[in-house]
């Protein structure tokens, strides 16, 4: 539950804070002092947007700050999920800077904003006036029907699920196969139109039987068979020169080794320089050898030419058809083109494994989605009778609720189409809530239904935007002990005009405009009894309370 808000620098707040009751606390004040303001805030602690316009100050931050004691709620699980530590005591903080980057605090640690929202979803419910106008449509009233049917909590039977999110997570599998299966329908569909061609492609690609770094070696023999004439002649001439000429350099060779050896007995340094020339002697002999074998080797070659040519011609114009400069690139494409081909051809497989799945997992959709329905159906009478039980002692003793139901195809909540059909007077044909119900009847059915589910969840802290509208009277007492009774396990924060509601509170909160030279300010302080009695009274009678206004606050605290 909520033990302490902190509101600094937002819209005509400057500085609030608030110690609630754990129990029933009530907000009054005039249309405008700020009371919706408090729940824009409270909105960002879990998670909604930031607007750099609601700042109060456009020079400085705002921030956001609510305690909570979270030590009967068994949240640890959230906080391991997202790698936070848990404490009995859990901060939420939100800051909003000037330039309009927004942060946001779990115990003083940065986490995103959805991790905020997962966390405050399962501290606060906060309903507000448009939630009341929620209840007309047909999906909210169907989750109302899960939670009232327990089909929202964990269940052994649902495998330690909730059956809700048993079924949720059968249906994406189910979606999820069935989405393959159409991405695999469409891809035969295309791939059957390309198969001629590419098939074509391949077949191009295994008649050529190329080998990786061939073009750079056939570009090198081609040189070397259209030049072979000029090759020969210049290795003979390099041979000759090393040993055949008059002046070879092998014959001035061994001459030096011969003079340098005979002085070797003078000097070890003439010794060494021998050796050295000895080595290059036998490197020469090596090279000329290898001169020899070259030209030996070369030879003209009309023949080989002309397949050297028409293979290198056959690869260029592979490269140019396919816009690439290498073998490599060549070869990649003719891989991929095999894949191609290979798909095509294990698609069909693929498809009715896909098919075979998808239909398995739409059986289990439809048993999911049985048990589902069969848990819904067998609270309708019940919720029926409970609400109508509720909105009778609230003035509407004649009216009727009927749900409406019809299956229909899986969706996500299920195969159910659910409507909440109500009539308030006697003799009239039950219709749906959008046609049926006023504004302080929709009033009455949200109370009640939050009545209803209150015991079926475990939000540590409801608060009620002006729930009351449209009533007043006697309705208004038995609204303020339905709230009473709410909170006798969950926190409950209430906005109200009511003074008959506003009596009810175990705290009564006070917000109010405080104007100043330069702009006005909005405040909030907790009444004490004296000031109780002051401030219900004027919600009693207006600006200028009578001695029967001030009797009349004071009968209505006393019960």
């Amino acid at each position: 539950m909520l033990i302490d808000l902190k509101i600094k620098n937002y819209a005509l707040i400057e500085q609030l804070e608030m110690h609630p009751s754990p129990v029933l606390n009530i907000i009054t004040g005039e249309t405008g002092a700020g009371k919706s303001i408090m729940l824009g805030a409270i909105g960002l602690l879990l998670g909604n947007r930031a607007d750099t316009k609601l700042l109060f100050n456009q020079d400085q931050k705002c921030v956001i700050e609510g305690v909570f004691d979270i030590s009967q709620y068994n949240l640890q699980e959230i906080f391991t999920a997202e790698d936070l530590d848990f404490d009995n005591t859990c901060i939420l903080r939100r800051e909003i800077s000037p330039s309009g980057k927004s942060r946001a605090f779990v115990n003083d640690t940065p986490v995103t904003l959805d991790v905020i929202r997962k966390i405050g979803e399962n501290l606060m419910d906060v309903h507000s006036q448009h939630d009341t106008l929620q209840l007309g449509d047909t999906s909210y009233q169907l989750n109302i029907l899960d939670i009232y049917a327990g089909n929202t909590s964990l269940d052994i039977y649902a495998g330690n699920l909730s059956y809700l999110k048993a079924y949720s997570e059968t249906y994406r599998t189910y979606k999820k196969l069935e989405s393959d299966y159409k991405k695999l329908e469409d891809q035969l569909a295309q791939s059957q139109k390309e198969l001629d061609y590419n098939t074509f492609l391949l077949n191009e690609f295994e008649e050529a039987k190329l080998e990786a770094d061939e073009q750079e070696v056939l570009e090198e023999e081609l040189k070397q068979l259209e030049n072979a004439e000029d090759i020969k002649l210049k290795l003979t001439q390099a041979v000759q020169s090393l040993t055949e000429s008059d002046f070879n350099i092998t014959s001035a060779l061994k001459d030096t080794s011969y003079l340098i050896g005979q002085l070797a007995q003078f000097s070890a340094k003439y010794e060494e320089l021998k050796s050295r020339v000895d080595s290059t002697l036998i490197e020469l002999n090596d090279i000329a050898g290898e001169l020899e074998d070259a030209e030996r080797k070369t030879e003209a070659d009309p023949q080989r030419t002309l397949e050297v040519q028409e293979r290198l011609n056959m690869i260029y114009t592979l490269q140019r058809k396919h816009q690439v400069q290498t073998i490599a690139e060549l070869l990649a494409i003719q891989e991929e083109l095999s894949q191609k081909v290979g798909n095509v051809l294990n698609l069909d497989n693929a498809i009715a494994k896909t098919k075979k799945e998808m239909d398995a997992a739409y059986q289990e959709v439809l048993k999911k989605a049985k048990e589902l329905s069969d848990r819904r159906q067998a609270s309708f009478s019940k919720f029926e009778q409970e609400l109508h039980d509720l909105v009778a002692d609230l003035g509407m003793p004649n009216a009727r609720i009927v749900i409406q139901h019809k299956e229909a195809q899986p969706t996500a909540t299920g195969t159910d189409e659910i409507s909440i059909l109500f009539s308030a007077n006697k003799g009239a044909q039950p219709q749906t809530l959008v046609k049926a119900a006023s504004g302080g009847e929709f009033s009455r059915l949200m109370l009640s239904v939050k009545y209803m589910l209150a015991d079926k969840t475990a939000l540590p802290t409801i608060v009620f935007d002006e729930i009351d509208t449209g009533i007043s009277g006697e309705v208004a007492v038995k609204v303020g002990r339905m709230m009473q009774q709410m909170a006798q396990k969950h926190q409950i924060i209430a906005i109200s005009h009511l003074p008959q509601i506003a009596a009810q509170g175990d705290y009564h909160y006070f917000v109010y405009k405080e104007d100043r030279e330069d702009r006005t300010i909005s405040r909030i302080k907790q009444l004490n009894e004296e000031e109780r009695v002051n401030e219900i009274a004027h919600m009693i009678a207006g600006a200028n309370p009578s001695a029967n206004a001030y009797q009349s606050a004071k009968e209505l605290l006393s019960l």
